[in-house]
């Protein structure tokens, strides 16, 4: 097997198949030009073909948490299907990607659920999935600006961990960040992390939909360049993790993939990862897909309700799952696509039931971010309603790290959500620095006889 034998290429494309127009991926451009639709990256397949699908497995495998450039990145452990065309030199990796599969047999057992895994993508440079598109995005800049292209700053909106993602590999090749963010909507840990990447961080008085809306209007200034998902290089990177998925379950296709999503780029990046998969040999079937939103901000949910025959935006109320806190998601038509494909379904979870189900997860060894709590409560949800079978084997897609939601762990363990579940809380038990007080304490508390 040779990968000198391919020539593999890549170029974006409308999604809007009466269109199709394309562009080289090197042009400042993120919807076509004919009809305004949204670009998808389009991949030569038939130099891709030239591989068998049993030979690119044995090429990913190898390449798998590999000490040589840039195969330690789990993302350009498949360069050839990610942006086949980028330099070396110039890609902008951190060692993304290649993160565990958790299996959670003992919450399985308990759940009385075949198989239950969480890819646990918040364990990462940044903390999020993000970092996963963002290197490819990053990267083609940096290829670009070596190009003469005069692009001088790199522009996104952000409810927290795009704009992580975005300072961190903008600082490391050196091009300016500019990110807005919504003003008191983002956690502590969020918002210190652009600033300490020294990225520019403005703060609006809106939501995420309204950063949007500006970062729009700002980066049809084509020396600043985007780098929210509505940009289909992110996709790109994000789609590896459902090779990744494959790779760790040996191939073996779960029954259902269960990812959070707001601005649903990640979930259009889930269903091209397995597109390719099958296209390429390397699968035989595809998983069913559930997209899990909050029900504060769950517009999706409204149109699979009326069978994705139309989509209403709506303003996002107030939720815990803030990174999904999305009424106008830029992503929704390759959303919508997937699903239909996948015969994917939308759920949806309230505060009380993504917060109990966060926790509850972390009771089985996790450490939850809300919007995982989301994915999981939705997991419960399908469980309790039979669409997902006990004998069946489930992914749930962890997007971002528990650390970075400090505040909301310790408002569920200090009984500050309202009408969460008390049996899922734990709080600090006071003592004093006397062995028979300790012992004291601990039989009253422990569930179990000490003796």
């Amino acid at each position: 097997m040779s990968l000198t034998k391919i020539n593999p290429e890549a170029q974006f494309r409308c999604i809007e198949e009466s269109c199709g127009k394309t562009y080289p991926l090197d042009k400042v451009i993120y919807s076509c030009e004919s009809d305004g639709e949204l670009l998808s990256v389009e991949h030569n397949m038939e130099e891709l073909r030239k591989i068998s699908g049993e030979e690119w497995k044995t090429i990913f495998d190898g390449r798998f948490k590999s000490h040589e450039f840039p195969f330690s990145s789990g993302v350009w452990g498949k360069k050839e299907w990610v942006l086949p065309q980028i330099e070396n030199d110039c890609i902008v990796t951190s060692g993304e990607g290649t993160t565990h599969l958790y299996d959670a047999k003992r919450w399985a057992d308990s759940l009385g659920l075949a198989n239950l895994y969480v890819k646990q993508c918040g364990v990462s440079h940044t903390g999020s999935f993000k970092d996963l598109g963002m290197t490819v995005l990053v990267s083609q800049v940096q290829q670009m600006r070596k190009k003469g292209i005069p692009i001088q700053a790199i522009a996104c909106a952000s409810t927290g961990d795009t704009s992580a993602a975005l300072a961190a590999y903008a600082a490391k090749a050196g091009i300016p960040a500019i990110i807005l963010l919504p003003a008191n909507k983002v956690s502590t840990a969020q918002l210190i992390q652009p600033v300490s990447s020294g990225a520019k961080v403005l703060a609006l008085d809106t939501d995420f939909d309204g950063c949007m809306s500006i970062v729009k209007q700002l980066t049809q200034e084509k020396s600043i360049y985007l780098a929210n998902s509505m940009n289909s290089l992110r996709i790109e990177g994000q789609k590896t993790i459902s090779v990744e998925i494959m790779q760790q379950l040996r191939w073996q296709v779960p029954d259902w993939v269960i990812i959070p999503g707001g601005n649903l780029g990640n979930v259009s990046a889930l269903g091209m990862g397995f597109f390719m998969m099958k296209d390429l040999g390397l699968i035989e079937k595809l998983p069913r897909i559930a997209l899990a939103q909050a029900k504060n901000a769950s517009p999706l949910y409204d149109s699979f309700l009326q069978n994705f025959e139309s989509f209403q935006p709506s303003p996002a109320k107030t939720t815990l799952a803030t990174a999904i806190q999305i009424g106008d998601p830029v992503s929704v038509k390759k959303a919508i696509k997937v699903l239909q494909k996948f015969r994917g379904i939308v759920e949806v979870a309230t505060e009380e039931e993504l917060s109990d189900a966060a926790a509850e997860g972390d009771l089985f060894g996790l450490y939850n971010d809300p919007h995982t709590g989301v994915a999981l409560a939705v997991l419960k949800k399908l469980m309790s309603s039979e669409v997902i079978l006990k004998n069946q084997s489930v992914v749930v897609i962890s997007t971002a790290n528990g650390l970075k939601f400090t505040e909301f762990k310790v408002k569920f363990h200090e009984n500050r959500i309202t009408s969460t579940n008390p049996k899922f809380q734990n709080q600090t038990v006071h003592c004093k620095a006397d062995f028979s007080k300790v012992m004291e304490t601990l039989r009253r508390e422990l569930k179990v006889g000490i003796s």
